[in-house]
């Protein structure tokens, strides 16, 4: 922290605190939509309820059409004591710091906050490299953003304050790590009335057509480890979860005040068993379940196991289930920590096909191990489980990852360009093959699916309705064209 920020928060009674999601690149091969800015208004809504005298802002740059000349006039024109900026993924890292840059040009004495699971496992690296980023929460944000307004507020130092990463002085500091929150029923709702002038605008085509979409958090972290998953890591291994009727609640509380139809789970592992019953049964009781349609995302194995809670799933909403199969090869799915079996997704995608949810799975190519004749079977296997979408990406050393730890000591990271960690683009190359064969068995991947004239004939015709819509919207898109290396 700079020692002009420093002598600026002498000065603060009242703070003014800005979030910003800053001008970026959504990933091309969902198609064309617009998500909420779901982390920051979960910052701005804990913030908001334990700070209530703190003038909060949130900036959404996408719904507002705001390039980099629009946010800084914006700045310029309310002057806030602090930035935070959101950084949803790691290709999306520099857009995040650009925007704290962008603070810094407009008043060096702005204190700007960077946070996320990139910036959490960068946090050394990243405060080395980009000077304008004054501090970083790291971890769970909520208490921790608190705290450092209160300190600012207050003209505290920074040096009891848990959970942050910091610069002062030339200096760099790591403060302690934060315990995590106990228990998730007892946040507020996420603030979508800082946004409540864009919130109609917010969609994704490919899925649900115009229908307004917001973002539910039902829990956090995984209680697996699969070794390219950032996500157990940064929540310390745990898996917390909030209660059915917490997020039943949320999903009223977005439908009713809002007019959101369209509500993605944004669980990296929805725990299937009676706690999804239980969920089901909330949503059925409140008379929303045919006005709203809801997405998860599911292990195979949890399908599999809990097979008769599915038709309870369609018939409270739930009509788009995607799941993780990554791999066709038993010997791939150990070696990556995934621990389920080639026949658990093609029981899976069979279980929700039969009972009208929409089977969506994923495939990861680019393993070490990983040749062109692994890969023909790889297509062979998705071909025959045939999942109602299928999407494929590129093994992706995600920093915080097991992964990134092994490609690193091991000199097999070839680029370092953050921006081009998002799946798509090869990041290292596999025993046999370079990122460029990488990145041509990748389009394959999806040649080999999309092209089957039967598969698209039957999207085209399906009786399931979104299907019928999905491939409509694909074959309308050129997606595939921006694959090509």
């Amino acid at each position: 922290m700079s020692e002009d920020v420093a002598r600026r928060s002498l000065d603060v009674s009242n703070v003014e605190i800005l979030f910003v999601e800053p001008p970026k690149h959504f990933w091309f091969v969902m198609g064309e939509y617009l998500p909420p800015p779901l982390g920051i208004l979960e910052l701005a809504g804990y913030l908001s309820d334990k700070m209530p005298d703190v003038s909060i802002e949130v900036l959404d740059s996408q719904a507002m059409s705001l390039e980099w000349d629009g946010l800084e006039k914006h700045i310029k024109s309310c002057r806030p004591d602090i930035v935070a900026s959101s950084s949803l993924a790691t290709c999306n890292a520099y857009s995040s710091v650009r925007a704290l840059a962008t603070a810094k040009k407009v008043d060096p004495s702005i204190l700007t906050i960077a946070g996320g699971q990139h910036f959490t496992a960068t946090a050394d690296e990243s405060l080395r490299a980009y000077p304008e980023i004054d501090v970083i929460v790291r971890g769970e944000g909520e208490r921790t953003l608190v705290e450092l307004v209160k300190a600012v507020k207050n003209s505290e130092a920074l040096t009891d304050i848990k959970g942050i990463s910091f610069q002062k002085d030339h200096r760099i500091f790591h403060n302690p790590n934060r315990p995590l929150i106990a228990n998730l029923d007892q946040l507020p709702m996420p603030a979508y009335q800082f946004v409540e002038d864009h919130v109609r605008k917010y969609h994704f085509t490919m899925m649900a057509g115009k229908a307004t979409y917001a973002l539910v958090e039902g829990s956090r972290g995984c209680p697996h480890r699969c070794t390219f998953c950032s996500q157990w890591r940064h929540w310390q291994g745990t898996w917390r979860s909030k209660s059915p009727k917490r997020i039943a609640d949320e999903f009223e509380f977005l439908h009713r005040n809002f007019g959101a139809e369209f509500l993605w789970l944004t669980d990296d592992n929805f725990a299937l068993g009676p706690f999804t019953e239980q969920l089901c049964d909330e949503i059925v009781k409140r008379g929303i379940a045919d006005d709203i349609m809801w997405f998860v995302q599911a292990r195979c194995d949890d399908v599999v196991h809990h097979k008769d809670l599915i038709p309870k799933m369609r018939s409270a909403g739930c009509m788009w289930v995607l799941t993780g199969a990554e791999s066709g090869s038993e010997e791939t799915l150990r070696t990556v920590g995934k621990k389920i079996s080639p026949d658990q997704t093609r029981d899976a995608v069979r279980l929700m096909k039969k009972n009208g949810i929409f089977a969506q799975t994923t495939f990861i190519i680019g393993h070490r191990d990983d040749t062109r004749e692994s890969l023909d079977d790889l297509r062979k296997f998705v071909s025959d489980v045939d999942p109602d979408l299928a999407i494929f990406m590129v093994l992706t050393p995600f920093p915080g990852t097991e992964v990134y730890d092994d490609a690193k000591k091991k000199g097999w990271i070839e680029d370092t360009n953050w921006a081009n960690y998002d799946m798509v683009h090869p990041i290292m190359p596999t025993d046999t093959l370079s990122r460029e064969e990488v990145q041509e068995e990748l389009l394959k991947c999806y040649t080999a699916f999309y092209g089957s004239w039967a598969r698209r004939l039957g999207g085209f015709f399906s009786s399931n309705n979104l299907k019928r819509k999905t491939y409509r919207y694909l074959a309308s898109q050129s997606l595939l064209k921006q694959l090509k290396p």
